[in-house]
């Protein structure tokens, strides 16, 4: 069940407080935290009881209600619905983004009307919220920023950023993540395989097969049974004896390209 909607009620009238307070435990859904009846008050109630709905009346000795949202930083600002006797202030009010505008004495119905106002807002912010959290989560198992919802949306979409920015290994017990630009070229060893990074070489029990899953075959075609290349850091490719060929990287290393290869150098031009 969702939890309750924490709701702070401000009015200088205790009668309207007490009115409002009565209508309002008709609805299961609705927790009153906290009542006050003056704006320096209720901007220390929101900061200190954090209320996801606040019912603000207008007129009030000191600081108005309009004056009291100006005080309450944005990021603690809750759903406000203005709760007043004069309709005059309406187009004020809805320039001050609030979900509703309540006359008094307030109507049952159109307190209901409100709260379902309220409900429908806070299923789009749970929403829009859930979906930043998911796309920045995305965004982290693939080390970039968070992501777009249309990036998101492939169906390949986790796959995808997970072979596009790092090469997931098993080193032991630990799972290391490789930047693919560091890359230079993957070779094997008998039963290991060296990644060879801009930084070191990293030897570990693999196979060919494992790494080629996650590698994306443009960026990192097999030039040979045993080698693995990272096309962006080819420099030069200079033709050999019975079809084969050499690549040199930048880092001035050089790879064979075998003939039953060959058809892999059209990535590398």
């Amino acid at each position: 069940m969702r939890a309750p909607i924490r709701t702070l009620i401000v009015d200088d009238e205790p009668l309207a407080r007490r009115g409002l307070e009565l209508r309002l435990a008709a609805h299961d859904d609705v927790e009153i935290v906290g009542q006050c009846g003056d704006g320096a008050t209720a901007i220390a109630k929101v900061h200190k009881l954090q209320p996801e709905l606040i019912f603000l009346d207008v007129q009030m000795p000191g600081t108005d209600g309009f004056s009291t949202l100006r005080h309450i930083p944005a990021a603690e600002m809750p759903l406000v619905i203005f709760v007043t006797a004069y309709d005059h202030y309406a187009i004020q009010a809805f320039e001050a983004s609030a979900v509703d505008y309540l006359l008094k004495p307030v109507d049952d119905e159109r307190l209901r009307q409100s709260l379902e106002r309220v409900r429908q807002v806070r299923e789009q912010r749970t929403a829009s919220a859930n979906c930043s959290q998911l796309l920045e989560l995305l965004g982290g198992l693939s080390g970039r920023a968070p992501l777009e919802l249309d990036e998101a949306l492939q169906p390949d979409a986790l796959e995808q950023l997970q072979r596009d920015d790092r090469l997931s290994v098993r080193d032991g017990q630990r799972t290391l993540r490789v930047p693919l630009h560091n890359i230079r070229w993957i070779d094997a060893a008998g039963d290991y395989m060296c990644i060879h990074t801009d930084d070191d070489t990293l030897v570990l029990r693999a196979t060919m097969r494992e790494l080629e899953r996650q590698l994306d075959p443009q960026r990192f075609p097999r030039i040979h049974r045993s080698t693995i290349v990272n096309a962006r850091r080819v420099a030069e490719t200079r033709p050999h004896t019975n079809g084969e060929s050499f690549l040199r990287l930048d880092c001035g290393q050089e790879l064979k390209l075998s003939r039953s290869y060959r058809d892999r150098l059209s990535l590398l031009q």
